[in-house]
């Protein structure tokens, strides 16, 4: 097997579900394995955890269909975006449709006559996301259309929410003008928020934020509908991994954890309500050990230079084709037999460099490169990005191996 390689802890995203379901009880859980699971690799993590989860939620249809070829025998609901000439695979591998637009309501009920099928679908509510779905105040023409198609069966209906991730405090601190916020120290609560909790400064919305709370009352407003008439509700559900931690009142009948169920927060800010830990370990090992002497440059561009005395660099068979960004050159850090070294010269596509000074770092010593010590907010970091890009963009030539 490749030396390149992330190592995925089966029994700590097995914890990680189960501390999710404890903490949303009694909502039942949509695991979202979207993007390879997150990057993890969905034909390990997919069929571990099915028996400790209720539903599976993807992006794609060819997910979807992967996870049945998988042996996957729970639901599965595509959230993204779907086209008409897609419904057919629908049928045929049983999954759960995302019905967004009143054209693809009408083009699902029109294949479920024609094949004498029934379907199920997951009415989708743009509350403030405006990505896919109908707007809240259009929905319930959209709701009372869907009523009847007897072959098309109403499952669940739901929104996105956009800012979930930001905690009630900086909600609180985003939602006043920015003169009116003055600097605190960390640990210490801002003049602002004194005066926000004692009721002497009024709380005035900024118009380019879209506040949890306000999609959370689109949502209930456009569920009304079926109170109203007197419906039996859809199976509703709203928050994602920053909902979860975040919005308890809006846990309702389901959540759907993405980032979280991975051991990963979805903000650096967000209290920490659920106890989940990564389940990723990056590795890989010394390829080359060569000492360089003080004048010479390391890799393309020649953006680091040694200096002083010689220095021992050694290769790392991994570079910007599996995942470990370009952009974190010179930046970058990883752990060498327990201890921290810098990445050191252009990344290249297949291989990168580190200093390792004047310690004797042989070929075939491990190298961590995320987990062991080194978060993926660090990686983040030095890339200019999020921890979602960091485990997603991890290509397909690493192997993964399951724990």
């Amino acid at each position: 097997m490749r030396p390149t390689y992330l190592e995925i802890n089966l029994n700590q995203l097995k914890q990680n579900i189960e501390a999710i379901r404890a903490h949303v009880a009694p909502a039942k859980v949509m695991t979202m394995v979207k993007a390879n699971a997150y990057g993890h690799g969905i034909e390990g993590v997919a069929p571990f955890i099915e028996p400790f989860v209720d539903y599976f939620g993807v992006a794609l249809v060819e997910e979807a269909i992967q996870l049945r070829a998988l042996g996957i025998t729970k639901p599965i609901l595509v959230a993204g975006g779907i086209f008409i000439d897609q419904l057919p695979l629908f049928f045929e591998h049983d999954l759960t449709l995302t019905a967004s637009s009143f054209d693809l309501l009408t083009a699902a009920d029109q294949l479920a006559e024609s094949t004498r099928k029934r379907l199920k679908i997951h009415l989708k509510i743009d509350t403030g996301m405006e990505r896919v779905g109908l707007h809240e105040y259009e929905a319930e023409e959209f709701l009372q259309k869907s009523l009847a198609y007897k072959r098309l069966e109403v499952e669940g209906i739901y929104t996105h929410l956009a800012n979930s991730e930001i905690s009630p405090v900086i909600a609180r601190r985003m939602l006043v003008p920015p003169t009116l916020a003055p600097h605190a120290s960390a640990g210490e609560q801002s003049p602002i928020e004194d005066e926000i909790a004692s009721g002497e400064v009024q709380e005035r919305p900024r118009n380019d934020i879209v506040d949890s709370r306000v999609q959370l009352e689109r949502f209930q407003e456009v569920l009304r509908f079926y109170e109203k008439n007197s419906l039996p509700m859809p199976m509703r559900h709203v928050c994602n991994s920053g909902g979860i931690l975040n919005l308890p009142e809006a846990h309702l009948d389901l959540v759907r954890p993405g980032v979280l169920f991975y051991g990963v927060y979805p903000a650096r800010d967000i209290e920490k309500k659920v106890d989940v830990k990564p389940a990723l370990t990056w590795k890989s090992q010394v390829a080359y050990s060569k000492v360089t002497m003080p004048g010479r440059s390391v890799s393309y561009g020649s953006l680091w230079q040694v200096e002083g005395s010689p220095k021992r660099v050694v290769t790392v068979p991994c570079g910007y084709a599996d995942g470990y960004f370009r952009r974190m050159t010179n930046q970058a850090r990883v752990v060498i037999n327990g201890k921290s070294y810098p990445q050191v010269g252009r990344i290249c596509m297949d291989q990168f460099m580190v200093n390792v000074g004047g310690d004797d770092v042989k070929v075939g010593d491990e190298v961590t490169l995320l987990g062991g010590g080194i978060a993926a907010e660090e990686l983040a970091d030095w890339a200019g990005t999020n921890e979602y890009e960091v485990m997603t963009s991890i290509s397909a030539r690493v192997p993964r191996v399951f724990v």
